[in-house]
């Protein structure tokens, strides 16, 4: 099982904007997103769920681009379903 984290890196204009740049024309394309963070690669999967949250507490105001998706989706990919299964048996003791 994967250890809860929730960590925030600062990035300077430039940097933010070249990271906003690459992740949207992953999306556009289609390709695969990766980004370290902290020391972990972070791979956004084809099927996430992409939103805008605005936030506003008092004086303090958020705007989140989120993207968010399940990663017990992930391992349930790696491992075959019991259709699957019974499929690969019936295949293997029919005749050709």
């Amino acid at each position: 099982m994967t250890e809860d984290r929730d960590i925030d890196v600062p990035h300077e204009t430039a940097s933010f904007v070249a990271e906003l740049r690459r992740l949207a024309d992953a999306l556009e394309s289609g390709e695969t997103f990766t980004i370290k963070m902290d020391d972990e690669d972070v791979t956004i999967p084809e099927d996430a769920y992409l939103s805008i949250a605005h936030e506003r507490d008092g004086d303090e105001v958020e705007l989140e681009f989120q993207i968010t998706w399940s990663l017990a989706e992930d391992e349930d990919e790696d491992e075959p379903d019991d259709e699957e299964d019974a499929d690969a048996e019936e295949t293997a003791s029919t005749p050709a």
